[in-house]
């Protein structure tokens, strides 16, 4: 399965990353990349 994510920085330095073919799978991190990673750990826990 394919999926996009799509990241954005918050006013308050916080990342935030959201799987569009997935609604309401999104995650806040520290980085892009921690939000990223929390992100793809809550589809696979949606897709499974």
């Amino acid at each position: 399965m394919e999926y996009r994510i799509e990241t954005e920085l918050e006013e308050d330095g916080r990342w935030i990353a959201e799987i569009t073919g997935l609604p309401g799978v999104m995650a806040y991190g520290v980085s892009e990349e921690d939000a990223m990673t929390r992100a793809e750990t809550m589809a696979l826990r949606v897709i499974a």
